[in-house]
């Protein structure tokens, strides 16, 4: 996997030469460039941004500078990939669509990626019609309901949740299968040894009986009665919707969407 990184402050990425997304980088498994979003400004100030035209606070970022960016990290991409690879190009932005895990297994098995770090009030609009114009696949992706100073934030988060699943990069693949939200549902409940902790103020805890019993089939259906409760207690939006997708597969449900 190939990813690109567009940005003003290559020095936030810096995470990602740590722990699994940094060794899969050392072991060829991705190749991820940072690249300076100002190396393609032309003024002695290396300005990236102006005031929003028809009023308003902040400052929006200017097109020039991320259409010639656009146009190198291409270039250069398509040389090591081929003349006709295009990629992914991703804009961490609050009014994108919910970035989730089904998102993360999707863009795992894309050779290539972009992320477009905005800043300030956000990205020049004609920006993303331009890629859409030359035929380059655009997503915005948003991490919550919340609002972020940058994109940079959003695209580590995203790097890692990607990242991982790509084969290799994680060494026992087996515990990408029954983590949170890869089935829609929320992992049960872990534990390890000691099997009697006892804690800093006398209370001895106890690991739950089963989990020490060998029975794997035991095991596995307490784990997930575990993961079916822990997920109405804590996310029952994820039941509701579960349960619609299950509705709609067996053709019960109305032909409207379910919606997450």
């Amino acid at each position: 996997m190939r990813i690109d990184v567009i940005t003003i402050f290559p020095e936030y990425l810096a995470p990602l030469e740590l722990s699994l997304i940094g060794k899969a980088r050392r072991d060829g498994l991705v190749d991820l460039r940072i690249h300076q979003l100002r190396d393609f400004t032309h003024d002695r100030h290396r300005t990236v941004d102006d005031t929003p035209l028809g009023g308003g606070a902040g400052m929006v970022m200017k097109p020039e500078p991320w259409a010639e960016a656009f146009a190198a990290v291409l270039a250069e991409g398509r040389s090591a990939l081929g003349e006709h690879a295009s990629p992914l190009v991703i804009f961490p932005n609050p009014a994108g669509e919910p970035f989730a895990q089904a998102t993360a297994q999707d863009w795992s098995a894309r050779p290539w990626l972009v992320f477009a770090c905005g800043r300030y009030e956000g990205i020049d609009e004609r920006v993303y019609e331009h890629l859409a114009d030359a035929g380059i696949e655009v997503a915005l992706a948003s991490l919550g309901d919340y609002v972020l100073n940058g994109g940079e934030v959003a695209v580590l988060a995203i790097t890692e949740a990607v990242v991982r699943l790509v084969p290799g990069v994680v060494g026992n693949a087996a515990s990408l299968v029954e983590e949170s939200h890869s089935d829609g549902l929320l992992e049960y409940p872990l534990y390890t040894r000691p099997a009697a902790w006892t804690g800093p103020d006398g209370t001895v805890r106890e690991v739950p009986e089963v989990l020490l019993s060998g029975n794997h089939a035991r095991i596995a259906a307490w784990r997930a009665e575990q993961s079916l409760a822990r997920t109405a207690e804590r996310r029952p939006d994820l039941i509701a919707c579960r349960e619609g997708a299950q509705q709609h597969g067996a053709g019960d449900a109305p032909d409207t969407a379910v919606s997450a």
